[in-house]
């Protein structure tokens, strides 16, 4: 066991998570077990104050993870046609959690990790936005940060033992288009794999809300995490690589 600066010995890493059900609290709890961190999934909701203080009393944790969140399925156009919901859980739960941590004086700090179309190893799964853009009919080509999960979320786990705080953009440094996404699926994964595209105007008349295409700015991360690589790196050493069904170019 480490030392705290003063000699005593260091309190153990205890982690209260939300989001049990979800994708990304599913794969935290797994990292918790690979590496021997103690940790709870909360069971109150997050718009009641009053069940998170009673977790908070009752877990004593030394982090809380909120990945709770409403995402929408089959994609985020459900969210537009169901607006109370989702701003319960992502708006009022989130600042609801956020203050009763504060009222507790238990947690002075927040940091808060912004995370762009994950993307996991695992594609068989229907929120890996590969499994997604492999599936749809056409796709849109424009180039955006991503976040695999694979690499960073270890990270988020290191950031919190490091007590970091702030904002990060928790993505893979620089971009990748869908039809680069699309071409590795095709050249790793099923060689017969085909998709066409089309262009911005003709997307908005199939879908309810609008796409948000961007790339962010991972320097503050990067810095901090020298060894992250770059999306198009990560994609092929976490995703692509091991699951390759082609062969290997002589």
């Amino acid at each position: 066991m480490g030392s705290s600066s003063n000699g005593s010995p260091a309190k153990p890493f205890k982690f209260l998570i939300y989001g049990k059900t979800g994708w990304i609290g599913g794969l935290l709890g797994k990292l918790c077990e690979s590496q021997g961190i103690q940790y709870t999934y909360g069971s109150g909701r997050l718009e009641s104050r009053q069940t998170l203080v009673a977790d908070l009393d009752a877990i004593k944790p030394t982090h809380v993870f909120n990945a709770a969140g409403v995402t929408g399925r089959p994609n985020v156009d459900w969210c537009e046609s169901h607006k109370v919901e989702t701003i319960r859980t992502n708006v009022v739960g989130t600042l609801t959690l956020a203050d009763v941590e504060e009222l507790l004086k238990n947690y002075e700090n927040v940091c808060t990790l912004r995370v762009r179309m994950p993307i996991s190893s695992d594609l068989t799964n229907p929120r890996n936005f590969i499994t997604k853009i492999s599936r749809y009919d056409k796709v849109v080509d424009i180039p955006n940060s991503m976040t695999i999960l694979d690499e960073l979320l270890p990270i988020s786990i290191e950031m919190a033992k490091r007590n970091l705080t702030g904002i990060y953009n928790f993505t893979n440094p620089g971009c990748v288009s869908h039809n680069e996404i699309l071409e590795m699926y095709r050249d790793y994964i099923e060689p017969s794999f085909t998709w066409k595209n089309f262009n911005l105007e003709e997307q908005a008349k199939v879908i309810i809300a609008p796409r948000s295409n961007n790339e962010l700015d991972a320097i503050k991360l990067k810095t901090e995490f020298p060894e992250l690589l770059s999306i198009k790196e990560s994609l092929i050493k976490y995703v692509f690589g091991p699951n390759r069904t082609t062969p290997v170019a002589a």
